[in-house]
């Protein structure tokens, strides 16, 4: 593939529903571009941008792939995005490559949850857009409904590019509202004149106004000829529309098939026309010695920076580096400064990726996307950049993933094959973290959904040959004492020459303080225990604390007071009042009213007002509290709450079943609170089974 200047260049993303048609349009767009010399399908696990082994399987995206297409003297950088919800990272990763979108959309299922996600990604990144309606081939593929609805949505910003034309309930070919003239498909990317379909005429002048109308707007002087009923010419009407697209005033709607690569063509060409090269953006960062602002810009003539927005670790062709040039020239021999690992990387050679196809090219102009093989101490939101200048540009903000499952190793010995393997596959996705919880001898991966978590087990097995199994995971519960006691114990015992001996009265109470496991204090008078075993009781405590007695989970919130006690001139060690202050906690805490206190969360729902109260009599159901409800714009409500760690459980999937897909939460651990008798007793059950 030949080197493009800057000016040549379209980074572009394609964004949509699941199942909407962004793989299988990548496909149509490489065969009429010539890339390809046939269209791969989904069903045939042989397209170019599904190559991963569970993406075929599955026969759904689970990675961004970049995909780069020649077309009009161009490059256009396409980036393949999932549209299932649980792999918003890589959304997420390959938005913030991008200039502009393509938000796809099945002419069949019209506008879905997806679709309004899509559009709020391009709002958040401020891309310039346009819609793109697939299935055009299908009987039930509805044009009109799609443009209606989106315009219901979005106002009038949706500007139609085209109609299609059916015949005998085919899809023949289509009116250009730019040109205002119909076309017929004759071929592949191939088209002829044609008479305007009557039925088709009503709507053809509604849409052609509607775009006049957008037209006129950019300008006082396009304003004046539009009332005055001057014509604009195409060139004119390109020209506005460039503008307006660039600036998001004017989304166009194109159309087409993708199994018979029908309009395929003109929306490359509408890319090319509309869309911005990305010396047309701004790209700031901030130079590491001096804090100054480095406005980039996508300037070729700058000093060489570039920012790491994706890593592919791939076992077989191992680990590469996605790179979006933010200014000067990359070459295959430059030596580049890592300002975040604080190293230098030579970069050897320089790839464009086509899938999993590396292409090799001598160098990456400013705004261009590539990739960089085996660099050794780079990641994902790194920058790479001149010694001389160092510059760090912002890191792209991901998704949180707050669904968890326990993690077990089938196999033992295997527990360092699968935290290497884990490490590998976290580099890759941003969204996907392994955590360790020594407090409950357990390992938790997180993930965006429990397909997310299900996906990355079955990578684990198919990549990497290790096998492991998710598991409810176990919850903290904290151990503390409600009332006061008072006890006497004594530690004894003759064995032979000295013997052991122990002798502590202690006090125990609430010290009101969950934070920490328990305050000690003494209070012995006239020596009856000896100052120097003081720290050998306050050990035998830390030792309680540990695990505490009514279910093995760590004690918080007790006070401890050594008041009186006893000791033997030869027999009394640190190990006996040790061991008798052990003995005394036990007795003491089980004296004490002793309660489970169990996590609480404090939760946000984001949802569509029509689903507040589902939403709120699922979250009773989970013993949550309502603490109130926010409007936060777009018909969105903002529910706070407070909810037990243990009804969090599954919530991932429950609320986007109850919302469609259109409900969001966050929560983060906000203090303990005494468990209800039911779930202790449940608790304490449980806890005795795995100990017998």
């Amino acid at each position: 593939m030949k080197v493009y200047r800057t000016d040549e260049i379209r980074n572009v993303v394609l964004l949509g529903h699941g199942g909407s048609g962004k793989t299988s349009l990548v496909e149509a767009m490489l065969y009429v571009s010539g890339a390809t010399n046939r269209m791969g399908k989904i069903t045939d696990h042989n397209t170019v941008s599904d190559f991963d082994k569970e993406e075929q399987k599955r026969e759904f995206s689970i990675s961004t792939s970049l995909i780069p297409i020649e077309w009009e003297k161009a490059k256009i950088n396409i980036l393949d995005t999932p549209g299932y919800f649980d792999f918003v990272g890589e959304v997420e990763e390959a938005v913030s490559a991008a200039d502009a979108a393509i938000i796809v959309v099945s002419g069949k299922s019209g506008v879905e949850v997806g679709t309004e996600k899509a559009w709020a990604l391009c709002e958040k990144y401020n891309l310039p857009r346009i819609f793109y309606v697939t299935d055009m081939d299908l009987d039930d593929a509805s044009f009109r409904q799609v443009v209606e609805d989106l315009t219901e949505k979005y106002g009038k910003a949706i500007a139609p590019r085209d109609i299609p034309i059916r015949e005998n309930e085919k899809f023949v070919g289509y009116v250009n509202i730019i040109k205002y003239a119909a076309r017929r498909f004759t071929g592949v990317a191939a088209r002829e004149e044609c008479d305007m379909p009557d039925y088709i005429v009503p709507y053809a002048e509604k849409y052609r106004e509607k775009l006049l109308e957008a037209v006129a707007e950019t300008s006082d002087d396009f304003m004046e000829r539009y009332f005055e009923g001057d014509e604009f010419s195409i060139e004119e009407i390109r020209a506005a529309l460039r503008t307006s697209v660039m600036d998001g005033s004017i989304v166009p709607v194109g159309m087409g098939s993708n199994m018979e690569a029908h309009g395929v063509a003109n929306l490359m060409s509408d890319i090319v026309r509309f869309f911005p090269s990305p010396d047309k953006r701004e790209c700031a960062g901030i130079k590491r010695t001096t804090n100054e602002i480095f406005e980039a810009n996508y300037d070729f003539a700058k000093a060489k920076s570039a920012y790491v927005f994706k890593t592919m670790v791939d076992p077989f062709i191992g680990k590469y580096s996605f790179v979006k040039v933010c200014s000067g020239v990359l070459k295959g021999d430059d030596v580049l400064y890592n300002a975040t690992s604080e190293e230098e990387e030579k970069l050897g050679k320089l790839y464009v990726m086509s899938g999993n196809k590396p292409v090799e090219v001598p160098e990456l102009h400013a705004g261009d996307i590539g990739a960089i093989a085996k660099l050794a101490s780079t990641k994902t939101g790194d920058t790479l950049s001149a010694k001389n200048t160092q510059v760090m540009y912002g890191k792209t903000e991901y998704s949180t993933p707050y669904t968890y499952m326990r993690y077990v190793v089938k196999t033992k010995g295997d527990e360092d094959k699968v935290s290497q393997a884990l490490a590998r596959m976290m580099a890759e996705d941003v969204t996907l973290k392994a955590v360790n919880d020594s407090e409950n001898r357990q390992t938790l991966l997180y993930g965006m959904g429990d397909q997310h978590l299900e996906i990355a087990v079955s990578k684990l097995a198919a990549r990497y040959k290790v096998d492991v199994g998710l598991e409810v995971p176990k919850v903290a519960f904290r151990e503390t004492i409600r009332k006061k006691s008072d006890v006497d114990t004594k530690y004894k015992k003759q064995s032979g020459g000295h013997g052991q001996y122990g002798h502590v009265k202690m006090r125990f109470e609430a010290s009101g303080d969950l934070e920490t496991p328990y305050v000690f204090e003494e209070e012995v008078v006239g020596g009856a225990v000896p100052k120097n075993y003081f720290p050998a009781v306050e050990k035998g405590l830390q030792d309680s604390v540990v695990k505490g007695p009514v279910a093995g989970y760590p004690v918080v919130g007790v006070k401890a007071v050594l008041y009186d006690g006893s000791y033997h001139p030869v027999d009394s060690s640190e190990m006996a009042f040790k061991t008798a202050t052990v003995q005394a906690f036990k007795k003491g805490f089980m004296e004490a009213s002793p309660v489970l206190l169990e996590p609480i969360a404090s939760v946000k729902v984001l949802v569509p007002d029509e689903y507040t109260g589902d939403v709120m009599g699922d979250l009773n159901k989970r013993r949550g509290r309502v603490l109130g409800m926010n409007p936060t714009g777009n018909g969105y409500q903002e529910i706070q709450a407070d909810v037990p760690m243990t009804g969090m459980f599954g919530y991932c999937t429950v609320l986007r079943s109850m919302t469609g897909g259109r409900g969001n939460y966050s929560y983060e651990f906000a203090r303990y609170e005494q468990a209800p008798a039911d779930v202790q007793e449940k608790e304490i059950a449980k806890r005795a089974a795995e100990e017998a």
